[in-house]
């Protein structure tokens, strides 16, 4: 009898008023349907993150070869190699003081301050002059991108458990 008790206990919902994962319950119960705009700008942020990786190595190549760094033309992929991980040293070293940002100041000035990083020094990168802007500006980007922990907490928070 007394497990049943506590059963029904645990299955009552109680809200407290300052309580922020009461608000975030309250918010998920209140929207019905998927939220699109919510699901719209997620999908916007991890495709900005995604494509400072992806859109570099179809013209690495070619803006190594005209920095003239390499004395041979096989050694053009080695260069490459330093520019396409710059971006996630700066990730590794950064990526849990982001967290730790997000946790006490919030998920979305986070969020906004790597996607326009993300703008920034993805330009920045295209108007390199030399190999070592080329590594800088990878590297600052990867240290400024924290998006992926808190986009997926935002998502987490603003879509239903059902979806």
């Amino acid at each position: 009898m007394a497990v049943d008790e506590q059963t029904v206990v645990l299955l009552k919902k109680h809200y407290y008023e300052n309580c922020p994962g009461c608000k975030v319950d309250n918010l998920k119960e209140s929207r019905r349907g998927l939220p699109i705009r919510e699901l719209l700008s997620i999908w916007i942020v991890v495709l900005c993150s995604a494509l400072t990786v992806s859109s570099l190595f179809p013209y690495l190549y070619f803006m190594i070869r005209d920095f003239h760094i390499a004395k041979r033309e096989e050694d053009i992929g080695y260069y490459a190699g330093y520019v396409g991980s710059s971006l996630f040293l700066g990730r590794v070293l950064t990526s849990i003081l982001w967290g730790i940002v997000a946790d006490r100041c919030g998920r979305k000035p986070v969020i906004v301050i790597g996607t326009i990083s993300v703008a920034v020094l993805n330009t920045l990168f295209g108007l390199s002059v030399n190999f070592w802007m080329a590594i800088a500006s990878r590297f600052l980007l990867g240290c400024l991108n924290g998006l992926l922990g808190p986009v997926k907490a935002y998502a987490s928070e603003m879509i239903r458990d059902e979806y």
